[in-house]
């Protein structure tokens, strides 16, 4: 049957995982769960992942929760010891960003996420003070990202890991999101020329009103 990804392709942990999948180059297929229409909170998909988010990962009778521990597998599953490499050190370099993105780094840009993009698409509106409340915390930790970006193309090796995907995803809305780059142009040379230049990051791209759908005016 090989892997199926039960997922969302507009949300940025399946996102997240479509394109490390691609990058990695693991076969799956995509069972689609809306996650507009609540399907990820039926009892069916909950047998899958009891946290009731997506994505979801089934390899035959094992299933899998956590999009990042999805890439791990994934990578470890067909071999690709580029896209995580078996070098003790440099794979626990990949296994600490992948951590901060979970534990820091997605909180922070979720916030712009929620408040510039789905807020306004549920008829409401954005509130100032919660972003303002972010800002510093959203600029420390792209100040991190920005560092370490500074004398290097990709966030680990010469080559894209999961890492950057992982690191990419939850800024994948950015313009939509808006994102305050401005002050970090290591990070957004990463994000505009170097990521979103990959196949497989354009191979899953959404679009704003969170759509798969490439809108008539971006042909």
């Amino acid at each position: 049957m090989g892997i199926q990804i039960y997922a969302d392709p507009i949300t940025v942990n399946c996102r997240k995982v479509l394109a490390g999948f691609q990058l990695i180059g693991a076969p799956y297929e995509l069972v689609h769960v809306d996650y507009f229409k609540g399907e990820h909170k039926g009892e069916a998909y909950l047998r899958l992942n009891p946290n009731g988010s997506v994505p979801a990962m089934a390899d035959g009778d094992y299933t899998l929760w956590e999009s990042n521990a999805m890439l791990q597998y994934a990578a470890d599953l067909v071999g690709n010891d580029s896209a995580y490499p078996r070098d003790l050190k440099v794979r626990a370099d990949i296994n600490r960003w992948l951590q901060w993105e979970g534990s820091h780094w997605f909180p922070s840009c979720y916030v712009y996420l929620v408040e510039n993009c789905v807020k306004p698409l549920l008829g409401g509106q954005a509130d100032p003070a919660v972003l303002s409340a972010q800002a510093e915390t959203f600029h420390k930790l792209a100040g991190i990202l920005d560092r370490r970006l500074a004398d290097r193309r990709w966030v680990v090796t010469d080559q894209p890991t999961i890492a950057d995907i992982a690191l990419a995803a939850p800024m994948h809305l950015h313009g939509w999101q808006k994102l305050p780059l401005g002050d970090h142009p290591h990070l957004r040379r990463w994000l505009l020329e170097d990521v979103e230049a990959l196949p497989c990051w354009q191979a899953t791209t959404v679009y704003e009103g969170f759509t798969t759908q490439r809108p008539a005016r971006a042909a």
